[in-house]
């Protein structure tokens, strides 16, 4: 991790660029929303958000991203995680089903600065309930882990709201990772932290750019597992699990969200 020294402020106009690589991220997330029904293959989903970011002249972030843990370069556009699948699973040849739990994460350079996004949804008509109020509590914890954002606060207070609003409604959520600070590089310093005691950790300050991103699991537990692939995780237990995200610029009037529509 970088010393805090490193960590790269912002510019009020390096935000603002920022969002128009947020833009692009929304715009894929929202193409790919619309496109997921059954019997749509992981990989034409892919291909929709290629497709947006071409278009926008945008750069793919996963694509051939090769962190030191992973085997070999991340071969999709955007990271397609289906029911027990919690983050990280390559967009293949399965094809939706109705009432799978869909995940997708996505990522895009624009002029040299990075967005990043995620959300989960049930595909097809007669969604469970169980899924959606799983996936209801994943974006509630988002947003308090947003509204905790602010100069001065700390990042166990993100970690504390987001925590609270996940382990009180009883679910699991993925162990050992969390968000990150984001920029010229898609993952920088500080770890974002889905846990945490308020009061404790490092100091936000106006002009970080993290991305938050609550993972949750519905059968309670913290564990997963790989697949052979190298990249997907997996809950340990086999319940299925949703995930949320944005990147989210601390400015002195609060929380600037850079990945909406």
């Amino acid at each position: 991790m970088l010393r805090r020294a490193e960590i790269e402020l912002k510019t009020p106009g390096e935000v603002d660029a920022m969002r128009e690589a947020g833009r692009v991220v929304a715009r894929c997330l929202d193409a790919v929303r619309t496109a997921a029904a059954p019997g749509v293959s992981l990989k034409e989903l892919d291909g929709v958000a290629h497709d947006v970011m071409l278009e926008a002249g945008a750069v793919p972030a996963f694509l051939d991203y090769h962190p030191h843990f992973a085997p070999s370069p991340f071969p999709g556009v955007i990271c397609a995680s289906v029911n027990d699948a919690v983050v990280h699973a390559i967009p293949g040849p399965y094809r939706l089903a109705e009432g799978d739990l869909l995940s997708i994460d996505c990522g895009a350079f624009l002029d040299g600065w990075c967005g990043d996004a995620a959300f989960s949804a049930v595909v097809g008509a007669d969604p469970d309930p169980a899924d959606l109020e799983l996936i209801a509590t994943t974006e509630r914890s988002l947003e308090a882990g947003i509204a905790a954002v602010r100069p001065g606060a700390r990042l166990g207070d993100l970690g504390a709201a987001i925590g609270a609003v996940a382990r009180g409604a009883g679910y699991g959520m993925l162990a050992d990772h969390g968000g990150h600070g984001i920029g010229r590089a898609m993952h920088e310093a500080p770890h974002v932290p889905n846990e945490g005691r308020a009061g404790k950790g490092m100091k936000l300050r106006a002009g970080m750019v993290i991305a938050i991103e609550p993972m949750l699991h519905a059968g309670g537990g913290d564990d997963y597992v790989h697949d052979d692939d190298g990249w997907t995780l997996r809950t340990a237990d086999g319940s299925r699990a949703a995930h949320a995200e944005h990147t989210v610029a601390v400015t002195d009037d609060g929380p600037r969200v850079l990945t909406l529509l």
